[in-house]
């Protein structure tokens, strides 16, 4: 019997120490979930439909990277939280010519996933609306 209580006794100690082990971590794993948090895969697809010419990036803010306006965009999600639909319209005067193009972001931000889909008139209408977010060909 006294094999089988010192098994146990080693098994309990191994356990306490697995759980304090993993007590000591949140700290790095939140940090790693924040650094990991706000991304998004941007793409815009030109054209009526889904094989029209796409092209996209992933941008990341952590630091900002991604396209030639990563910095801006990062600063303007930070403002709406991520919320690509709550991002404030710029004014910008559009001519009234159908060219339709599809904006795309799916990915984390504060821990919280992103989806976001939406087909504009035209690549004015969406740089109106999006600010730099999906701003790839500048």
């Amino acid at each position: 019997m006294t094999h089988t209580i010192t098994a146990k006794a080693v098994r309990g100690g191994l356990l306490a120490a697995a759980l304090l082990a993993a007590a000591a971590t949140p700290a790095q794993a939140t940090h790693q979930e924040s650094f990991q948090a706000n991304w998004l895969y941007v793409s815009v697809t030109h054209g009526d439909n889904r094989s029209g010419d796409t092209r996209g990036t992933l941008l990341t803010c952590d630091p900002p990277q991604g396209h030639s306006r990563a910095a801006e965009a990062c600063e303007q999600l930070t403002a709406v939280a991520g919320r690509v639909d709550r991002m404030p319209a710029r004014g910008e005067v559009c001519p009234m010519v159908y060219a339709p193009v599809t904006a795309h972001a799916r990915g984390r931000w504060n821990g919280m996933s992103v989806d976001y889909t939406r087909t504009f008139g035209n690549a004015c209408e969406l740089a109106d609306l999006t600010g730099p977010v999906f701003a790839m060909g500048d």
